[in-house]
């Protein structure tokens, strides 16, 4: 007869507490620390864009670095130029300040 596979802990508990439990947890991160993510994520995204415009501001007409440190960091920044591209050209509204 094969031996049974230890269940994992979470597996063991009667769904409703499992269910309970979640929902405590995710209470807890959007009390606690959901804001914070959001400013992170928000600084982080600001940052990378930033980082793009000054290697990458020739595409705009705003050439801030020599083209040659630009080309070298090129295949680093390819994946993000369309959506740079996008949010740099795109209408801004003083309510967008405020989000």
């Amino acid at each position: 007869m094969p031996e049974e596979k230890p269940q994992a802990e979470e597996e063991r508990k009667p769904r409703g507490l499992r269910s309970l439990l979640q929902t405590v947890r995710e209470v807890t991160y959007g009390m606690a620390a959901h804001d914070m993510t959001r400013y992170a994520l928000r600084t982080r995204a600001s940052m990378e864009h930033l980082f793009i415009l000054i290697t990458m501001g020739d595409l705009l007409g705003v050439p801030i670095l020599p083209p040659y440190y630009s080309l070298r960091l090129l295949p680093y920044v390819v994946p993000q130029i369309s959506t740079w591209k996008r949010r740099m050209l795109r209408e801004k509204d003083i309510s967008d300040a405020m989000f």
